[in-house]
């Protein structure tokens, strides 16, 4: 990774499977169990969880950009920022059908309530997939 000077830090967002982004950053905003966590330039160490929500981003350029993102980490050192989550999309990659319908189908899975394990899982697919519709802008 490069060292970020000035107003800047480099941010490198993967998922489980893909690189998603990686280059330099102005601004930073992701969910966290205390809301909505921001970090600019030279922001102190830590390392903290990522919620599944909206993930914003203010790039090199200037221009703001969102993503939904799923339950992960974030590792903030020397100017850099590391998040790993398990999937994240650009509003332009999600299907509005694929969401409707796995909302659907986890409002299904939470109704035959057949186990704890299988509500929460229903619970957090649902989740994610709100996400999605947030994210969209269909909700």
């Amino acid at each position: 990774m490069s060292k970020a000077t000035g107003s800047a830090f480099h941010l490198q967002i993967l998922e489980a499977d893909r690189p998603f982004y990686n280059g330099e950053c102005e601004s930073l905003v992701f969910p966290s169990f205390d809301g909505y966590e921001g970090i600019q330039a030279n922001h102190s160490n830590m390392f903290c969880a990522v919620l599944t929500g909206e993930l914003s981003f203010k790039d090199e350029n200037g221009q703001w950009r969102k993503a939904a993102v799923s339950d992960g980490m974030i590792k903030v050192e020397d100017n850099e920022v590391l998040i790993l989550v398990d999937s994240a999309e650009w509003p332009e990659e999600i299907d509005i059908l694929r969401a409707q319908r796995e909302i659907a189908e986890a409002k299904e899975a939470i109704l035959q309530k057949k186990s704890i394990q299988d509500f929460k899982t229903a619970q957090a697919r649902m989740a994610r997939a709100m996400n999605r519709l947030k994210i969209k802008d269909v909700i």
